[in-house]
């Protein structure tokens, strides 16, 4: 699934422009497992440029990654899934055993000190999540915000109270009103780009 997410990027990053889009705003957004996966791609891309890359695409490319109710440390979270119903042995089955664990744990991997010079690669990161996130505890983005400050990653952290695991990008946009969350995406966007019409990015 990261390789996938990879072609992915590789794609817009070396097509968007034929589609009318614009190589220079090009932003990453996931959601849950796509957070978590995204987060392993970038990392892993950022890996690979400090040694002999060969791929199609850069995380220079990327003006930033949005990570929302994501999980970033498989490490702690195969026992949270466990007493929530996943258990143990099928999810150690889906990621092919517990050794994989800590390769897909972002949180884990911008610790190490091998892989200090591919954090400072890293595109701006900006998490959010729900404090009543049964699901994906909220817990798991804050520490991997710590991780990447600790690295000198340039990351934010944005904490819903109260908020649920789907509340951030699925209820409350049908609910109406004010959507706190797309207006924090939205003012990123802008502050990147003053420039950019305040019309093509208006809130709702």
């Amino acid at each position: 699934m990261v390789e996938d997410v990879s072609r992915g990027i590789s794609f817009v990053c070396n097509n968007i422009a034929s589609y009318g889009g614009d190589p220079e705003r090009i932003y990453l957004v996931g959601q849950s497992a796509g957070a978590h996966i995204a987060a392993c791609t970038l990392v892993n891309q950022a890996i690979s440029e400090c040694g002999e890359d060969t791929s199609t695409w850069s995380v220079v490319q990327l003006k930033a990654y949005f990570g929302i109710s994501g999980g970033y440390n498989l490490l702690n979270l195969v026992d949270h899934f466990h007493r929530r119903g996943l258990y143990r042995s099928v999810f150690l089955s889906i990621m092919e055993g517990e050794e994989s664990l800590k390769k897909f744990s972002p949180e884990v991997v911008v610790k190490e000190v091998a892989v200090r010079s591919a954090v400072s690669l890293l595109p701006r990161i900006i998490l959010f999540h729900g404090t009543a996130d049964c699901s994906m505890p909220s817990a798991e983005s804050e520490a991997f915000l710590d991780a990447l400050q600790q690295r000198g990653a340039r990351a934010d952290l944005f904490l819903y109270e109260g908020k649920t695991h789907t509340d951030l990008f699925l209820q409350d946009p049908l609910r109406g009103g004010r959507d706190k969350m797309l207006e924090e995406i939205v003012a990123v966007i802008q502050n990147d780009d003053p420039g950019l019409s305040a019309q093509h990015l208006a809130v709702p």
